[in-house]
């Protein structure tokens, strides 16, 4: 199975039962209509893929002597900073754990694991296959990268602001309590959350959930700290994000609420 993404939105499936690419967004229908040939061309790639990851994955199963269910994934892109700036990768997992990766730079493979020594010397030796991917990376995979953003734009370049809110946990017989931090329908996904303790980052005592999707395509996260009651006015909840001005910030204030300096308002 193939997944295309761009800004965590799925716009192409691919299976080994149809072995054809299918578009999964409304907004490629005017890319269909300027660049017809696209899906021909990425059904290719993708099952000349298919027969090379089959042919890897039959290797490994030699080498490691076992049998039942294996999986060989192969995840590959670019991402396009507001800068300007780029970063491609390239790196394969075996079983869930990574394998191995690409070197851009040096046109060279990193193998992550003992048994990833075999394939890192076959692709090593394959310096036409290096220089394939290096491209893909730089130009191939921007260029379309710039496209789907193009044709995209009302979905994929959209921004939603963060809500925020403060909640106090029950004490526990050691005396502490928990202060835990909620941010959720914000969109693009990429958002940092931190704690302040008087003025100073916090680490201590802390968890962090990772962000995750809602139904309507925004995201939600939490994170939390472990305080004495006693301190709880020192500690302050710090959300960054794109479409922010300036961070949210919110703290506890003295009659039991969530006090925060919003910047939208």
């Amino acid at each position: 199975m193939a997944v295309d993404q761009v800004n965590d939105h799925n716009f192409n499936h691919y299976n080994s039962t149809t072995r054809v690419a299918r578009p999964q967004a409304d907004w490629l229908k005017k890319m269909e209509e300027e660049d017809p040939s696209y899906w021909g061309w990425r059904t290719l790639v993708i099952k000349n893929a298919e027969q090379r990851l089959s042919k890897d994955l039959e290797i490994l199963k030699q080498q490691n002597e076992s049998r039942g269910l294996h999986t060989w994934q192969h995840m590959y892109g670019c991402e396009l900073s507001s800068d300007g700036s780029l970063r491609g990768f390239s790196q394969y997992s075996y079983n869930g754990r990574d394998f191995i990766s690409f070197d851009k730079e040096t046109l060279t493979w990193t193998a992550t694991s003992p048994l990833a020594q075999v394939l890192k010397l076959r692709l090593d030796n394959n310096l036409e296959y290096s220089k394939y991917v290096k491209a893909y990376q730089e130009e191939i995979c921007v260029k379309w990268l710039k496209k789907f953003l193009e044709y995209g734009n009302k979905t994929l370049l959209r921004t939603e602001l963060p809500v925020a809110k403060l909640k106090r946990r029950e004490v526990y017989a050691s005396g502490r309590e928990t202060l835990v931090c909620e941010i959720y329908g914000f969109y693009p996904k990429e958002i940092d959350v931190f704690w302040r303790k008087d003025g100073e980052v916090w680490m201590e005592d802390t968890f962090h959930r990772n962000v995750a999707p809602n139904p309507d395509g925004t995201y939600h996260k939490w994170t939390s700290v472990e305080i004495d009651p006693k301190e709880r006015d020192l500690y302050q909840c710090h959300v960054d994000h794109g479409s922010l001005a300036a961070p949210l910030v919110l703290a506890w204030g003295e009659q039991g609420k969530t006090l925060g300096v919003d910047p939208r308002r």
